[in-house]
Order: C-alpha cells, then structure tokens, then sequence
C-alpha cells in the first residue's frame, strides 16, 4: 500500500502539482490558518513588512513568525535562527534594564555615603572645637601663661603634620624657598591670632569670647576695602549693623567683661582677617602638592619656630614639671588638659579645611556660624556662666547677623579680573 502524502498547502505549490496531484487523490486540504483582520480599514492598508513587525512583537516567545504574501498575513513556524535572535533581544533588554537599576543604585549609594561623610566631618569639627575650648579654658584658668599654652599647641601641631608626612597619610608639599617667604607674613598673622585668642579665653568667659569672634565679618569688609579695593555692596554693610550691635548689647551685660579680654578678641578678629587679606593680596602660586590642608600644616610649623624664642624672651618655660608642682599644680591633669586642647586644636582646624575642600565658601561659613552657636551654649552650660536676658538677646543678635551676612555675601558680584 503506498503510503499516504503529507498535506500540501495550496499557497505553497506549483498549481500544475496541485492539478496532478488532486487527480490521484493525494492532495488534502490544509488547515485553515488564522487571519489577523485589522481592527480599523487604516490599519488594512498597512504594508506586509509593517504588518509582519506588529504581529512577531506580539507573540515572539510562540515559535510563531508573520508572514506576508498575496495580501493575507499568516501564523508559520518560526525559524531557529529566529527563535535564537528573539531569545537574545528579550535577553538583552532584561539585562539592560538590570544593569540601568544597578547603575542607579550605585550612584543613590555613593551621593548617601557622600553626605553621611560630611555630616561626620561636622560632627568632628564641632566636637574638637567644643573639646578644645573646654579643656584650655581649664587649664587657663589655673595656668595663667597663654604664651607657653600656645606654643605647646602649636608643638603638638606640627609633630602632627610631621608624622602625617612621614608616614604617607599627608603627601609631603614640594615647597620652594620663594613661596616659604611668601607663606611667612602668613604664618606671623596666624600666630598672633591664636595668641591673642588665647589671651582672650584666660580673661573673659569663653561664651563672651566668641561673642566678640562673631565681628570677624566686619573686619573682612573694612580690610578688603582698605587692601584690595573689594567695596561692599549696600546689602552687605546693612548686615554688619545687627553684628556690631548685638557684640555692644552683649559686652555691656557681660558679667566676666574686662578690656583685656575684651581687646585680645578683637585682636583676634583683625589679625586673622589680616591672614586672608594677605592671602588674597600675595596670590600664592600653589603647586599641586600644596593643597589647603598642606598649607595649613606648614604655618602650624613655622608659627611654633616663630613663636619659641618669644616664649623664651617673655613668659619663659613655664611647662616644666618643676614649675607646675612647685605652683601647687596637678602635673598629671594640667599635661593631660593642655594636650586634649593641643590636639583638638589643630584637628579642628584640619577639618574645617577638609570640609571647605567639599563644600562651597558659603556654606562653610553658614557651618562656621553654627558652630560658635553650639560652642556658646555648650560652654555657658558646662561651665554654668551667668548669662543675662539682655547678654542672650545680644549675642542672638549678632550670630543672626553673621548668618544673614553669610547669604548676602553670597548675592555680591565678584570682582573682574584685571
């Protein structure tokens, strides 16, 4: 028995096969195929390829392919090459859209980690400076030499930068003998400020210390317009009246104000405003080694040699255990005091240089003016000072006026370049 043909599509043969093959009996009907109707007479008219395109994005995954031919769209087997390209698009969009995700969670991860670092940088600028102003005026007050006080701070700063260079956490600045001439003014300035600062805390509270701080801004003005003809706008000097007027409010109602104090603070003001001025006006070329940090560690180096045989010259070495226990001084609390505040002394300063590589000036600032808010009120409430409403109007006063000068200062256009 001869065996049976398998079915012919009429579409497919030749029609004089066809012809032969029904007159023997052989052909069968095929299948009725699906016709995809258009859901509208525009869409009818669409061309075969089109067609084809809409029907295999419906149903890749079937094994099922459009095909087009004598303007009827048909259901056919698809093809293992097709079936292998389908797979791969289908393959490929889903790792896109994975890798799209991981590349977005990537970058969220990295802008969290990079603010949680910066909240912990204020943190530790806050902390150190708290820690520093607690400590020394601890030792201050029973150790009445602010000049042997500062230059143990600055002693233990620069063993600080020193062992940072040796060992690598600091890349060793390539310095030149014509830019530590430059740096020199710089230096001078630093160390009077400090000095002064210190003389400040050891006679008048410390909360009334950073009081009189706060006047910095009006010191900036006076000396840029003096020394580098930066004249200020109407806005700016305007938010210079509430810090000069609430510094007056404060000191008439400070309980611990002396002039001695009073004076070392606002000599303070003016030397370490005479440090960026001098910055401004010498224009020290930078190599790229000599960032900020770096910068700061080579005046911390140079102010301890400047201000040694001054120490020497003035007050002489006081720090001897001799003289401490022959003054009825605790040795082991007074070394230990004076060197939590010498390192909180110049780990605060540090920071606030790493923070200043992060963010803008005027944030910075914004933070500096936090800061001697929480300095302040941690102070009056450690050392339990006697604080009057008008002195707490008076130094609200102030800071509010730094803080509004901070966002001023921002709006100033800056000076075109010659």
């Amino acid at each position: 028995e001869a065996p049976e043909a398998p079915p012919v599509c009429p579409e497919q043969s030749a029609p004089a096969a066809m012809q032969s093959a029904a007159a023997i009996g052989l052909l069968r009907p095929c299948a009725a195929r699906p016709i995809l109707k258009s859901p509208s007479p525009g869409a009818a008219r669409l061309p075969a390829s089109r067609a084809a395109l809409r029907l295999s994005a419906a149903a890749p995954r079937a094994g099922l392919v459009a095909a087009a031919g004598l303007g009827r769209i048909g259901l056919v087997p698809a093809s293992p090459e097709q079936e292998k390209r389908s797979d791969c698009l289908v393959a490929a969009a889903a790792s896109g859209k994975a890798a799209a995700g991981e590349e977005a969670g990537e970058e969220s991860g990295a802008a969290l980690a990079k603010t949680l670092q910066l909240g912990v940088f204020f943190g530790l600028w806050y902390l150190f400076n708290i820690y520093f102003n607690i400590y020394n005026k601890q030792v201050l007050k029973v150790f009445p030499f602010p000049i042997n006080i500062t230059t143990v701070q600055f002693a233990v700063g620069t063993t600080i930068s020193l062992f940072m260079w040796a060992t690598g956490i600091l890349k060793r600045p390539k310095i030149s003998g014509a830019q530590l001439l430059a740096i020199l003014p710089l230096a001078i300035v630093h160390t009077m400020g400090n000095l002064f600062t210190n003389m400040s805390l050891g006679k008048v509270a410390v909360s009334f210390t950073h009081t009189i701080k706060a006047m910095e801004p009006f010191f900036s003005v006076l000396l840029s317009a003096m020394f580098l003809g930066e004249l200020p706008t109407p806005w700016v000097v305007l938010s210079l009246l509430p810090i000069v007027g609430g510094v007056a409010l404060a000191s008439i109602s400070e309980a611990s104000f002396n002039w001695a104090g009073f004076l070392s603070a606002m000599a303070s003001n003016v030397t370490f405003q005479s440090r960026n001025v001098l910055s401004k006006k010498l224009m020290l070329k930078k190599e790229a080694s000599l960032d900020n940090i770096n910068l700061f560690s080579i005046i911390t180096v140079m102010s301890f040699f400047l201000l040694a045989p001054v120490t020497l010259l003035t007050e002489g070495v006081k720090v001897t255990p001799t003289f401490l226990q022959s003054s009825g001084l605790n040795l082991q609390q007074v070394y230990t005091r004076s060197l939590i505040a010498a390192f909180c002394f110049h780990a605060y300063q540090q920071v606030s240089y790493m923070i200043l590589a992060r963010v803008s000036p005027v944030t910075h600032s914004v933070g500096n003016c936090v800061k001697r808010v929480v300095v302040i009120v941690t102070s009056v409430l450690f050392f339990k000072t006697p604080v009057s409403p008008i002195n707490s109007i008076g130094t609200a006063i102030a800071l509010a006026g730094v803080f509004l000068y901070s966002q001023l200062k921002r709006l100033q256009p800056k000076p075109k370049a010659a």
